[in-house]
């Protein structure tokens, strides 16, 4: 196993001056592209919902993630609460929008790495954690005294800060990025968030410069690096073509997945565009256009 680069920031005093910096961005929030401003350390609430501390809806060792990801003893994924994104074809809508869960503060969010460490998983997998970055690093902080020695995932739909990537940096080994569609418009419609493409664009070049291209150990498990994960979602709303031309800029041999599994959950069946499975034929396309890459499957 590698050695988690989160410990050299701790050794060297780093960490705790995250942990600082990170705390402050709470006061007038600033910690996704929102910018909602408002104070959560007061628990004021913005467009995600999660005030001073994060809402946790479950965690467990998942066996369904990439095989990188969820290696032979699965991955210790925590689920938070909410969202910085609100897709209207989420399969997660009750977590996510309806923020199914409980509050948590930093000593029980450690205690859940620690428990997770404990039964044998490979990582801890942070879901949805764009909104909760500052929590993230408190909670890490207490871990990591406590013995957390596992290497973390940064589990994101990349609509992201640049500025608390950077507070990542150093303590995310691994990037598991969903990349949806390279599409403003789509990005208002079915994600309801503005810009989306700018900002996922510059979160994953941001997550590319801090751990490159996918490594795995002897074992193909991963230690490092960048996933990318694109949901083919049916009449090219997914955008494929202009998402693998993007990705194929920042480095030709990244590894990717691209998953098959779109169904119509939630609101989808209010969009008559979005009301179906994906055909044979839209993944056969969107694998063409993927062509090159280092694919990755479930």
């Amino acid at each position: 196993m590698g050695y988690p680069s989160y410990l050299n920031l701790y050794e060297s005093g780093e960490l705790r001056e995250r942990v600082e910096k990170a705390r402050e961005m709470l006061l007038s929030c600033r910690v996704c592209p929102h910018e909602c401003k408002v104070n959560r350390l007061e628990n004021e609430l913005g467009y995600c919902k999660t005030g001073r501390y994060a809402i946790v809806s479950s965690y467990f060792p998942h066996h369904g993630e990439e095989f990188p990801i969820r290696g032979f003893k699965g991955s210790g994924t925590i689920f938070f609460s909410y969202c910085n994104m609100r897709c209207v074809y989420c399969q997660n809508y009750e977590i996510s929008h309806f923020g199914k869960g409980r509050e948590v503060g930093p000593e029980e969010l450690a205690s859940m790495m620690l428990e997770l460490q404990d039964m044998g998983v490979h990582n801890i997998n942070l879901v949805s954690p764009s909104h909760v970055v500052p929590q993230i690093l408190e909670a890490l902080y207490i871990a990591v005294q406590k013995g957390l020695n596992i290497p973390i995932v940064y589990n994101t739909s990349s609509f992201d800060s640049i500025e608390s990537l950077r507070l990542m940096d150093g303590v995310v080994d691994i990037y598991l990025a969903d990349l949806k569609y390279l599409s403003r418009e789509f990005g208002r419609k079915y994600s309801k968030v503005r810009d989306y493409p700018t900002h996922a664009m510059e979160a994953i070049r941001e997550m590319y410069r801090q751990v490159g291209n996918l490594k795995v150990d002897e074992r193909g498990i991963a230690v490092r690096g960048l996933l990318i994960r694109h949901l083919v979602l049916p009449n090219d709303i997914s955008t494929t073509r202009e998402v693998m031309n993007f990705l194929r800029s920042i480095d030709p041999e990244l590894a990717v997945n691209v998953m098959d599994q779109y169904f119509p959950f939630y609101k989808a069946k209010d969009y008559p565009e979005l009301a179906r499975r994906i055909t044979r034929e839209e993944l056969e396309r969107a694998l063409k256009e993927a062509e090159g890459f280092n694919l990755v499957r479930d």
